[in-house]
């Protein structure tokens, strides 16, 4: 039903504007073909466990995304943050790079690393909305406190307000905001936001547009699982033909969404684990791909790995590398020497300072940092892993390298030379670093790969 109704709409607004947003973000000829799994999830308390100080969880599936699902698989995060919030967030903890983004629950939809925002939804969303009588109206009740200015967007009017006077303010805000002219809807979560909206706004009418945007281009998802732990998620399990996993940590509210509208329902579970390992979890359960992150994996060399990739080939790199530095693992010469297999002899390595390095030298340098960061929070991810096959046995890769070490991030954007081994696996034929802007590393001689 809301996928019709927004399909109805947005056959009347989709135009050169939307059609431009896909377009610059490159998601109409990134993949080829329909995504082979969308994964909607909301940020808060969701993907991102605030009470996971090492953002463990959040790593874990980092890692499976960027080995198994980047090159052909879409990442949306839905939140209720603003776009100042959400950058914010994106500064504290190790969240990946979305293919898409909707913010402010379900008011504004961008696309793409620059964040190119859909006109064609703004547009959408004017029908029956006027900001200035929604503010005029929620005037009246001196219970409602306003949220913080960066939680106040164009389509969207944010309060804090008590649980036992929620319900009567909710009911007279509808009634008047109607006499009005207004279309709203109005959304309480987390026992405390109240969010005013447009009618035709919210997190499940946005997934529904995007899903009709994919359909008319002909490329809907195989699979799409939406990912939620309140009250403002709950719209994007109705939506149809989705799988739905409610993390551990659900919030009473959306438990009881679910024991009233969705308990039957065999596409939606709620998982044993928080988080984003519920996440993780609920793509194991549906059986929509490989569910073992390889941060999971403790010896590569004893695991079968049935897909062999560039992406699966970096992600585990630097999970090595981690673990070496972190002494997580055994120090022997015969992990340094399992290492230096996958490298060619004569292979170069560019330092982002300019400095080229042959790849023996680099690997004995970090021979020399087994457990240099015991005593430190150190974490190494990888984002947007992207390959091509430039030859018959030979393929380019890019992807950030990230690396957190006490208080301190730094990324480098990484471009790496790879050719087939026999009978499986890559070898590291040439690489190159350069700093992102804003996190070069105060000390660069520290820098290792």
């Amino acid at each position: 039903m809301l996928l019709a109704k927004v399909a109805t709409h947005y056959r009347k607004i989709r135009g050169t504007k939307t059609m431009k947003s896909l377009a610059d973000a490159g998601l109409l000829d990134r993949i080829n073909g329909s995504a082979r799994l969308m994964i909607v999830s909301d940020l808060d308390s969701t993907m991102v466990d605030h009470d996971d100080s090492e953002n463990l969880s959040l790593l874990r599936f980092n890692a499976l995304w960027e080995a198994y699902y980047r090159h052909d698989s879409l990442l949306v995060f839905s939140t209720g943050r603003s776009p100042t919030s959400y950058q914010k967030l994106r500064n504290k903890k190790p969240l990946l790079t979305p293919d898409i983004t909707i913010l402010s629950v379900g008011t504004e939809i961008t696309y793409g690393e620059s964040m190119v925002p859909d006109t064609g939804w703004t547009h959408h969303l004017n029908r029956k909305w006027n900001r200035d009588i929604v503010v005029e109206e929620t005037a009246k009740f001196p219970e409602l406190a306003p949220q913080s200015e960066t939680q106040q967007r164009p389509h969207k009017v944010s309060f804090f307000v008590e649980k036992v006077k929620a319900l009567e303010i909710m009911s007279f805000l509808s009634e008047h905001l109607e006499k009005r002219g207004l279309d709203v809807k109005i959304i309480y979560s987390s026992g405390i936001a109240l969010d005013i909206l447009p009618k035709s706004a919210g997190k499940g009418e946005a997934l529904a547009y995007l899903l009709q945007n994919f359909e008319v281009d002909g490329k809907v998802p195989l699979h799409t699982l939406v990912c939620g732990d309140s009250g403002n998620d709950s719209e994007m399990f109705t939506i149809p033909k989705v799988h739905g996993v409610m993390v551990s940590n659900a919030q009473d509210e959306f438990l009881q969404w679910y024991k009233q509208n969705a308990k039957n329902n065999p596409n939606i579970i709620h998982a044993t684990e928080r988080c984003a390992a519920g996440i993780i979890q609920a793509i194991g359960n549906f059986c929509l791909g490989p569910n073992v992150s390889p941060r999971d994996i403790k010896d590569f060399k004893k695991c079968n790995v049935d897909i062999f990739s560039p992406g699966h080939e970096v992600v585990k790199f630097y999970l090595l590398y981690e673990r070496w530095r972190r002494a997580e693992v055994d120090k022997s010469e015969q992990f340094v020497k399992n290492l230096k297999s996958g490298f060619c002899p004569f292979g170069i390595f560019v330092h982002p300072s300019g400095i080229e390095q042959p790849f023996h030298q680099c690997l004995d340098y970090m021979a020399k940092l087994y457990g240099d960061k015991t005593e430190h929070q150190f974490r190494v991810w990888v984002d947007r892993v992207s390959s091509a096959q430039i030859g018959s046995d030979t393929w380019l890769v890019r992807f950030y390298k990230w690396e957190l070490s006490g208080d301190e991030r730094q990324c480098c954007v990484t471009t790496v030379l790879m050719s087939l081994k026999q009978p499986d696996g890559f070898t590291w034929v040439h690489m190159h670093q350069t700093w992102l802007e804003g996190s070069r590393a105060r000390d660069q001689t520290a820098w290792c790969f």
